[in-house]
């Protein structure tokens, strides 16, 4: 899916350059960025809360954690190994689903990334500042020099350290890894060490388990609390996001990049559990740690381990380790601080890496995607990010903005497990070195467990309307509003355009046919291949044309192989001229009073092309020929056409060539929908113009037909039929599409439109549509309405009004 970065526009020879990221990066490396990404500042400063959210349950908490995240780790696992490109879920949300799903799928994620950056930057800044403190006689309220107090103070380590880890990044992926490896290490050594020290002071506690099921109980706020724990710490197990994000710089990443996802998530997960069961073992209470807690009274003796934890919030394991494991403070600040350091490296490059994509895409300025000579890495990119990376962590109160970064990492993980689920069907030739198995359940059920966590999430972080300690959850609902809003910004004020731009780049228009301008409403596009088809598709276009108000394009596509430089294709531009000209002398002929108007472009792709064109001239609808003979078993009706009906942002009509001479009458079969009101309106204008009779019918199986509504159907579909001679018919017929298609041979043309088949269907326009697309005797016209997002709200309004 990466695009070249073209020296020339249109290419006037000289060639394209493509830009990519070396790869050097192995599956050690990309494991323990990934690694690194998910033990970071969670584990200290989350733990801590999350115990006196879950209480002792928070063990199982952690588990089903990692339940949750594996259902959403399948998903990236299969794509980040069938497109191992820097982007990660942006390019596959873009490559998949309607615009803007896949500029807001970077636009989140560019920003979920840097705004987690920006609070371990802060928290890093907090945690050397405190370790300075430990280790010197300073005391916690210090100020040097009249100004330097310890909250600038750690707002300058902030930015330092984003500084250092942006230099890393730009020195190249191989530092960028080996940093990750170094700092991960540390940080797990150090972990194990609390864990070892913990379950031996556990384990020397008379008494013991009773820490665990009697204090009141194993999960003292019930499933309410464990599940707002898994919530709260959900951004915690986060880290295959970032894995591949390294894609492109990794060494084999079919094969190594679901590795690394798949063994993050079993080395982390146990590291969670093993932590939370340590500090709630080890841990014993006393005065002074229960003075030191927020909202905890009690004596020693009274107070459960996990209310105390609570209390201490992020102290709550460095408490403990101060209390069973020698030095624990320090060490613990030693390993909170490589714990930042390897979030700090992970969250930096990854940043950087959506932008990369976003700029090399266009839906951010091309700055983002340039490559330094010499080091290879997208320097402004990792520029750019860090700076804003940095400026949030001086100026902004980011504990409350990182919470919006939960929501958008939620948002864009929903995003990519719908994403799984539809490459399916639009891309079944993928080269798929890794499978969800058991297809589409996965991620549907990773959907409905993002959607089920996020209420548990802001009621975790604080619904409080205010700007207060419990208002974290309301402020990121804001937050993440206001950032959205500013993408719709971005994406109309530049990304769109821009992107306009890249279409005519890659599938530039080497001739055309202009009519005078025109004020008609709406633009029907015409694609056509065969000169044999151009009166059919014509006449069909001028009747449409007619009740649209619409002008007409006649497109031809000239193909050159994907190695070939488009400029060539200038030569085979003669070839699809003959299909032009005998499009515009019929027109001439038989309808001078529709504006029709030609085109011919060259590509690599003919689908890609009629796509670009689609959005490029803002077509309203599509018309396209179909000689109803499949080529492939894994194509219902041919490549081109299959890629065209499911990608395309308008109306599609595919007319199966049949017996060019006047239409007298038209069969309609309906099930009602928004497809089958688009085929009655095609058979409408159809009708006017010819004069023609329409019969609309319902086939349904006996035993399951009602006849009021298969009646009210009927009705509802003469209704948009109004001022044609029109005449219904309910049949009762167990086998639907070959009643249908033993009726079409009475008529001169049949018009249907897609099925309302299921989530899951896996056909074009579905099976009866397209049995009898195959199998009828006469021209078939298939129908299938765009339903974007605006359109189907639009239409369930109508219908609540009906």
């Amino acid at each position: 899916m990466s695009e070249p970065s073209s020296e020339n526009g249109g290419g006037s020879g000289t060639g394209e350059v493509e830009t990519e990221l070396s790869r050097d990066m192995s599956l050690f490396d990309i494991t323990f960025i990934g690694v690194g990404a998910m033990i970071g500042a969670g584990v200290f400063a989350l733990t801590g809360f999350a115990a006196g959210l879950a209480g002792p349950a928070l063990t199982i908490a952690f588990i089903l954690n990692g339940f949750v995240a594996l259902f959403t780790a399948v998903s990236y696992a299969e794509l980040g190994a069938a497109f191992p490109e820097a982007g990660g879920g942006y390019l596959w949300v873009k490559e998949a689903l309607v615009d803007p799903n896949g500029f807001y799928a970077g636009w989140m994620s560019w920003s979920a990334h840097a705004v987690a950056c920006s609070l371990y930057a802060v928290t890093f800044g907090v945690f050397l500042t405190e370790f300075v403190v430990f280790g010197t006689s300073l005391t916690r309220e210090f100020v040097f020099f009249g100004f330097l107090d310890r909250l600038l103070t750690e707002k300058i380590l902030a930015t330092l350290m984003v500084a250092l880890f942006a230099y890393i990044n730009y020195r190249g992926a191989e530092e960028t890894g080996k940093a990750g490896v170094v700092v991960t290490f540390i940080k797990v050594v150090i972990l194990g060490v609390f864990v070892a020290f913990g379950i031996l002071a556990t384990l020397n506690t008379p008494n013991w388990p009773s820490k665990f099921l009697n204090s009141p109980s194993f999960a003292p706020n019930g499933i309410i609390g464990v599940v707002g724990a898994v919530g709260f710490t959900y951004i915690a197990f986060e880290g295959y996001e970032i894995i591949v994000q390294s894609g492109e710089e990794v060494v084999n990443p079919g094969e190594n990049v679901p590795k690394a996802v798949f063994y993050s998530l079993a080395i982390v997960v146990p590291i969670y559990v093993l932590v939370a069961f340590a500090a709630l073992g080890g841990i014993s209470p006393t005065a002074e740690l229960i003075e030191q807690a927020s909202g905890v009274t009690g004596t020693p003796a009274t107070v459960p381990t996990w209310a105390l934890l609570g209390g201490l919030g992020e102290l709550g394991i460095i408490e403990a380790a101060g209390q069973f494991v020698p030095y624990g403070v320090p060490l613990l600040l030693i390993a909170g601080l490589t714990a930042t350091m390897s979030a700090l490296n992970a969250t930096v490059y990854s940043s950087s890496r959506v932008s990369f994509a976003m700029g090399r895409d266009r839906a951010l300025p091309e700055l983002f995607s340039a490559v330094h000579e010499e080091k290879r890495t997208p320097h402004w990119a990792i520029l750019l990010s860090a700076v804003i990376i940095a400026g949030m962590a001086v100026t902004l109160p980011i504990e409350s903005v990182a919470a919006s970064a939960d929501i958008m990492f939620i948002l864009l993980f929903v995003q990519v497990n719908w994403t799984v689920i539809k490459m399916r069907k639009t891309h079944p030739d993928l080269p798929r070195t890794f499978e969800v198995p058991y297809m589409p359940w996965p991620p549907l059920i990773g959907i409905v467990l993002q959607f089920l966590l996020t209420p548990f999430l802001l009621s975790a972080l604080g619904m409080e309307v205010g700007l207060g300690p419990d208002s974290h959850g309301f402020i990121a609902l804001v937050t993440t509003a206001i950032w959205m809003g500013l993408g719709i910004l971005v994406y109309y004020g530049y990304s769109k355009p821009k992107e306009k731009e890249k279409l005519e780049e890659e599938t530039p228009t080497v001739a055309t046919e202009e009519t005078p301008p025109s004020d008609r409403e709406q633009r029907i596009l015409v694609p056509i291949a065969n000169p044999e088809s151009v009166e059919q598709l014509m006449r069909t276009a001028f009747d449409l044309a007619e009740d649209r108000n619409a002008e007409i394009e006649v497109m031809s596509v000239v193909t050159v192989p994907q190695q070939t430089p488009l400029d060539e294709g200038r030569k085979f531009v003669s070839e699809e001229r003959e299909v032009l000209d005998r499009a515009i002398e019929f027109s001439e002929k038989e309808r001078p009073d529709v504006p029709v108007s030609g085109k011919i472009r060259i590509g690599h792709d003919v689908a890609k092309a009629i796509l670009n064109t689609i959005e490029q001239d803002e077509a309203d609808l599509v018309l396209m020929g179909w000689r109803g003979r499949g080529r492939r078993r894994d194509y219902v009706l041919g490549s081109n056409v299959d890629t065209v009906v499911t990608d395309a942002h308008c109306d599609v009509l595919v007319e199966r060539i049949g017996a060019d001479g006047e239409v007298g009458s038209i069969l309609v079969p309906t099930a009602g929908g928004p497809h089958a009101e688009f085929a009655a309106e095609t058979a409408r204008a159809i009708a006017r113009v010819n004069d023609a009779h329409v019969r609309v019918v319902y086939v349904a199986d006996p035993a399951e037909t009602d006849s009021t509504d298969a009646q009210s159907m009927l009705d509802s579909t003469t209704e948009l039929l109004e001022g044609v001679d029109t005449s219904t018919d309910i049949i009762e017929d167990e086998r639907v599409a070959e009643a249908i298609v033993d009726y079409t041979d009475d008529y001169d043309l049949t018009v249907i439109g897609a099925s309302r088949e299921g989530l899951l269907q896996q056909l074009v326009f579905g099976a009866i549509p397209e049995t009898v697309g195959q199998r009828a005797s006469g021209t078939v016209i298939m129908a299938k309405r765009y339903l974007g997002i605006t359109s189907r709200i639009t239409h369930w309004f109508r219908n609540q009004r009906t």
